[in-house]
């Protein structure tokens, strides 16, 4: 059974590719997702909740300098390379805040797992998407606000509370569970990847599907932005924490962690306070992270395998 989950969750860029393509061509398939959109995030918000530990907390607090220059790296490259976006491409307003609200989430948990298939630092990723979390009730609508109020008018206590509903309350929630309830966890935590990620692909299909109709029109610019997106926030990842003097391990870890974002997010608080369409690009850079993130993580061990010291060759007595 874990062969099959396993075989399901590596594959999850098809299914989102292949649910999408479902969505466009059978919007009537999927637009009855659209009401349980929120509830869908919390889930996968639980499962990763459910991932925590006390230990985790304990390892911001003693790292704090390497988590802070993640998150303020995170928050500050992501936000303005999407308005940067908006503004090159001139976007109408409801593109527009779908970009900016994928800049403004927090990093996504599948950084987590590219981080560890790069030889990365699993621990700072792990801390900077737990942080960037918690913060994002605060941060991502005060952001969201102040780059796109001049586009769609912004409630931000609405936005807030979403946001705490959504995904504070289910991850503080699933650390709860498995801290006082660890036998339970054991016994629930191999199906969650399973169950996360038919939570993802609905919410994508969702999305295609509510704006299926805008997608002939829009769809090939907002996947170059998508594309151009996580390829800016990767590489002025590694930049901004090579310059602050970050090893190449931590370095790229907090690429990784500034091109991943968590979309389904972006996606969600889309569909709740904005246009349909105003969740395609979560939705696009839902399916363009996983594909690009694995990229990366090759990337990265053949990077290593070059540079690492050859073994001397065996010496042999004639």
């Amino acid at each position: 059974m874990q062969k099959i989950i396993k075989k399901i969750v590596d594959n999850l860029a098809l299914l989102v590719v292949a649910i999408g393509i479902l969505g466009a061509w059978r919007p009537e398939t999927l637009t009855w997702v659209g009401p349980y959109v929120s509830w869908m995030l919390g889930v996968v918000m639980f499962g990763m909740g459910m991932t925590l530990k006390v230990e985790d907390f304990q390892r911001v607090l003693q790292h704090p300098k390497e988590v802070a220059i993640g998150v303020g790296a995170q928050f500050i490259i992501m936000p303005l390379v999407a308005l940067a976006l908006v503004k090159v491409f001139v976007l109408p307003p409801e593109l527009a805040i779908g970009v900016i609200l994928v800049g403004t989430c927090p990093g996504g948990t599948a950084s987590n797992v590219i981080a560890y298939l790069a030889k990365g630092d699993v621990a700072l990723s792990v801390s900077m998407t737990m942080t960037t979390t918690l913060l994002a009730p605060i941060v991502t609508p005060a952001l969201t606000y102040f780059l796109a109020g001049a586009w769609i008018d912004i409630s931000f206590t609405a936005m807030m509370i979403s946001i705490a509903q959504m995904v504070l309350a289910p991850v503080i929630l699933g650390l709860l569970v498995h801290h006082f309830m660890a036998d339970t966890t054991k016994k629930i935590m191999p199906a969650m990847p399973l169950v996360s990620v038919i939570c993802i692909v609905l919410l994508v299909g969702c999305v295609v599907a509510l704006s299926a109709s805008k997608l002939a029109t829009v769809g090939l610019t907002m996947a170059a932005i998508v594309i151009l997106h996580n390829a800016f926030g990767l590489a002025l990842g590694f930049t901004a924490a090579k310059l602050l003097h970050m090893d190449a391990r931590k370095a790229r870890t907090v690429a990784i962690e500034v091109g991943m974002q968590n979309s389904g997010m972006a996606a969600s608080l889309a569909v709740m306070y904005f246009n349909p369409a105003a969740a395609l690009p979560g939705a696009i850079f839902s399916v363009w992270h996983n594909v690009s993130g694995s990229l990366v993580a090759n990337f990265c061990v053949r990077q290593d395998n070059r540079e690492a010291p050859e073994e001397p060759a065996p010496a042999y007595n004639n």
